[in-house]
């Protein structure tokens, strides 16, 4: 399948859905192949600025995601990504952006990793992930106006949950509150009429804990705690 122009050049990127790992003949083992960054070995003063936890504060990588690399190399290299997920994608825009020639593999039959969707048999859109982005989301944001698709596909909506109960009964998580973060998360699952009183003061209880309410006094505690969750699948 071929990506979308609102995300990458045509000319430059081909993309094919192809199954990868190596399996013996029993099909009981695959390999994997994991990759990590070395922050340390950044040199780069734009690519210092978007790691650690004043990164998350940064409102600048809006403005470097929406412009793109700023040159275009003098090789024109060919390059092969894995995963047409949204990382994926955002890579070889920038790759393609910078002059160079992309292919992209993935084992599913569409783009966009844990923020694609597809439809059942009913017509049903199914999304793979939860569609949710925060204030907070500069790099996001930043690609979306770069494609085109900040204006016509951000939909902003009430922070409200709807949940259709047996027999057509509505249910709702409602987040709207004049304070915010923890206190409207507090007060949206007390609220609720989707949990039990155990789950409600179980919930409670993790969200009073949270690194959202450790980041309100000690900002970077409250950040490593949510780094330790970076070699966690989930």
């Amino acid at each position: 399948i071929t990506t979308s122009n609102a995300f990458v050049p045509q000319s430059n990127v081909n993309t094919h859905t192809r199954k990868w790992g190596l399996n013996n003949k029993n099909n009981k083992q695959s390999t994997t192949i994991q990759m990590s960054t070395a922050d340390a070995s950044f040199t780069s003063e734009g690519a210092k600025s978007q790691i650690g936890n004043d990164s998350f504060l940064n409102t600048n990588l809006m403005s470097r995601a929406q412009n793109g690399p700023s040159t275009k190399n003098s090789s024109k290299l060919k390059i092969g990504i894995i995963g047409a997920g949204l990382a994926g994608m955002v890579a070889a825009m920038d790759l393609a952006d910078a002059g160079h020639s992309i292919e992209m593999f993935e084992v599913r039959p569409f783009v966009g990793g844990k923020v694609s969707s597809w439809q059942d048999k009913e017509g049903n859109h199914i999304e793979m992930g939860l569609h949710v982005f925060f204030g907070c989301y500069y790099n996001l944001f930043g690609i979306m106006k770069r494609t085109g698709s900040f204006d016509e596909n951000l939909r902003i909506k009430d922070h409200i949950h709807t949940f259709v109960n047996e027999g057509g009964h509505l249910g709702a998580l409602d987040f709207q509150f004049p304070i915010g973060a923890p206190v409207s998360g507090l007060q949206a699952f007390a609220r609720t009429e989707q949990l039990e009183l155990g789950d409600k003061f179980h919930n409670a209880v993790r969200l009073g804990t949270s690194p959202i309410v450790r980041a309100l006094f000690d900002f970077d505690g409250g950040m490593d705690m949510v780094r330790d969750l970076d070699d966690i699948s989930f």
